[in-house]
């Protein structure tokens, strides 16, 4: 019985491995990167700790009301709202439509967007998974992972030797067959 349950929480255990895979690493096949949300500025479009897939793009497939995500001069990646497109200095002006004055209305970024800042423009974002994303590419969230799948193995190694040793009522010893007394071939 212990078996036939490991069996099941190792197969979930395995289905949930091979989505994150596929959420983290396998949308790439595509033409989408994921990255992880980890401010508010573009909520609720896009929440905190979500994960939103880049598609790359040229400044030419961006009009105002786009989000993109940028690289900032400090390597940081920001997506924001673009608010104009300033086709003569080549640059966007962009806002995170969470960021508000005081009378309500939405903050511009003090900086504008150079074109070539532009890695791409989100197509899609799954709630939550952002989090997810980021415990398991830092290095104490890949340290919990090995030491996860370390447990699992031995812990499935241990389950597997139980279930394949004979138990004592079951275990029998060689027997020679019983012979005929006094019969000869």
């Amino acid at each position: 019985m212990l078996h036939r349950i490991w069996n099941t929480f190792g197969i979930i255990v395995i289905g949930i491995g091979l989505a994150l895979v596929m959420a983290f690493v396998g949308v790439r096949a595509v033409g989408l990167t994921p990255y992880a949300v980890l401010s508010g500025s573009m909520e609720p479009r896009y929440p905190t700790g979500s994960l939103i897939y880049v598609q790359h793009a040229t400044p030419a497939d961006v009009t105002a009301g786009d989000a993109i995500t940028f690289r900032l001069d400090s390597g940081t990646l920001v997506t924001h709202e673009v608010y104009d497109v300033d086709e003569a200095r080549q640059q966007f002006l962009t806002q995170g439509i969470a960021n508000k004055n005081a009378d309500g209305s939405t903050l511009h970024d003090a900086a504008p967007v150079p074109f070539t800042a532009l890695v791409g423009k989100p197509v899609a974002a799954l709630p939550l998974l952002g989090y997810v994303n980021v415990a398991c590419t830092t290095p104490p969230g890949i340290f919990v992972i090995i030491a996860a799948l370390g447990v699992f193995i031995g812990t499935s190694l241990i389950i597997g030797r139980a279930k394949t040793r004979p138990s004592p009522e079951r275990s029998s010893t060689w027997k020679r067959p019983p012979t005929k007394r006094g019969s000869r071939s």
